[in-house]
């Protein structure tokens, strides 16, 4: 512990934000992260407490104290190798995370908890701009052959630690680009590419091999009927060629069936599920150009869903220069602070204000939509009505219907699960909800009910986030690893 005393003398220092007038002209990063001294002095509100519960609260188990107590010591380059041993990616998570961490920090109970989020990301931008970032590829070949369905965070993550055990390691991916949700859903302004590229840089160098444009499933209509993605693919591979050609498969595609909302006028022109408009604008900024893309310049938009997801959807439509946004949260509004007493050390209700919020945003609580309303087939608006939750379910509050003007709806109401096609041309056993039923015991663990296929991520534990989808992935690389070879080296 660097400074006994420092939760007692320092106050929270949040990273910065260019300002909002500025930052909406353009698709670039904007958070202002720590300097040396900042992250010093954050690094001392680190209590070294006795049980760190933020350990636990991160899913990746991250040891938090050891790298505060190594920034508040001013020694880098050790923080980043024990950031290292356990996060593959700290520069998505850093970015991205919401920080269930910090929600677990001891200090947070009666006071602001560490900025743990902004010291990772420090730690990391740090290492890459000295040059400690280095592929590390095995030392020894295993002659095992394994594919990684999905480019996605728990694919890249899987495939990382697979390929330094040795194996020889294909990924998998239907787009054209690596990354999933992290290169076609996160918006730029959040996370840009460049910190997927590098990634895919290294894992080339430690033997990784990537083939992208390749959809995995049936041989015809791999996707389902009507797939927009199919038509992106160059290639389809059925699970009988990888059966053949590797010794071991794993699953790691995205949550990517987007929940739908069934009310009429839902055929209407201009209302489009979420993960419609924000990909195009990706690629957009990659440089590709997209026919016919989704815009918001000079609409009314209305954004129906709460979450990270229609946050983003908002930020995008302002840097688009929307004539307006709202967005539609199904739940009552939050309080403005958590009763911690209750809730330490798990994940808080409270209102969470984004900085997509911060650039322009009207937000309505605990209203439903009841119908789309149009002219000559185009959107125009959406009739509403409040409602509050009784008995279970959701009653509509009399004398409380609006109208809203909308020239544009984007539905960002979470997904519901993976594509199904996928899964059953592997013939892959669904759980409830339609993930991949797979067990996370540590005998046997992700393996599904088909011989060496196995299952993580969001195709397994359904829509999550991108820290889980590290942990899913690093832990089905153990897994796989002690599946093909008896015993695995590999950390939990």
């Amino acid at each position: 512990m660097g400074k006994i005393t420092g939760f007692l003398e320092h106050e929270r220092i949040e990273e910065g934000y260019a300002p909002a007038a500025e930052r909406v002209k353009h698709y670039k990063e904007f958070v202002i992260g720590l300097d040396n001294e900042q992250a010093k002095v954050q690094g001392a509100r680190c209590m070294d407490c006795g049980t760190p519960f933020c350990n636990n609260g991160c899913p990746v188990n991250n040891i938090i104290p050891d790298f505060n107590d190594l920034v508040y010591r001013q020694d880098w380059q050790s923080a980043f190798a024990v950031l290292d041993s356990t996060n593959n990616f700290p520069e998505f998570t850093g970015r991205i995370c919401p920080a269930p961490c910090e929600a677990a920090c001891v200090l947070n109970v009666n006071d602001d908890p560490v900025g743990i989020k902004s010291l990772e990301h420090a730690i990391i931008d740090r290492a890459w701009d000295e040059g400690w970032v280095q592929a590390r590829p095995a030392k020894h070949k295993t002659g095992k052959k394994v594919a990684v369905v999905g480019a996605g965070p728990a694919g890249l993550a899987a495939a990382q630690q697979l390929a330094r055990a040795g194996h020889d390691v294909t990924v998998f991916e239907k787009n054209d680009r690596v990354g999933g949700l992290l290169r076609y859903g996160i918006p730029d302004f959040k996370m840009e590419k460049s910190h997927i590229d590098r990634r895919v840089e290294q894992m080339k160098a430690e033997g990784v091999v990537f083939r992208t444009g390749v959809v995995v499933g049936a041989a015809k209509d791999p996707l389902g009927k009507g797939s927009k993605v199919t038509n992106l693919a160059k290639e389809t591979v059925t699970p009988e060629q990888l059966d053949k050609a590797f010794d071991a498969v794993l699953l790691t595609g995205g949550a990517e069936q987007s929940r739908d909302l069934p009310v009429p006028g839902r055929d209407l022109d201009g209302v489009h599920f979420a993960m419609e408009f924000l990909p195009q604008q990706n690629r957009v900024n990659a440089g590709d150009k997209v026919k016919g893309q989704i815009r918001a310049d000079g609409k009314h938009v209305i954004v129906i869903g709460g979450g990270d997801t229609g946050s983003d959807c908002v930020g995008t439509s302002n840097r688009h220069g929307a004539a307006s946004v709202v967005q539609f949260e199904l739940m009552p509004r939050p309080p403005e602070e958590e009763n911690r007493p209750l809730t330490w050390p798990y994940w808080p209700i409270k209102l969470r204000t984004s900085s997509s919020h911060e650039e322009g945003c009207e937000r309505e609580f605990a209203i439903s939509t009841k119908e789309l309303i149009g002219e000559k087939g185009k959107v125009t608006g959406l009739k509403t009505v409040h409602v509050e939750f009784k008995d279970g379910k959701f009653v509509e509050v009399a004398g409380t219907e609006k109208t809203y003007k909308a020239d544009l709806v984007l539905l960002a109401m979470g997904f519901v699960s993976p594509v199904a096609a996928v899964l059953d041309a592997f013939g892959v056993e669904k759980d409830a909800r339609g993930n991949a039923k797979a067990s996370v015991d540590f005998t046997g663990g992700y393996a599904t009910n088909v011989p060496k296929v196995f299952a993580a991520g969001d195709m397994r534990r359904g829509q999550s986030l991108v820290v889980w989808a590290i942990r899913e992935g690093r832990q089905a690389a153990r897994a796989v690893d002690e599946f093909l070879m008896g015993f695995s080296d590999l950390p939990r």
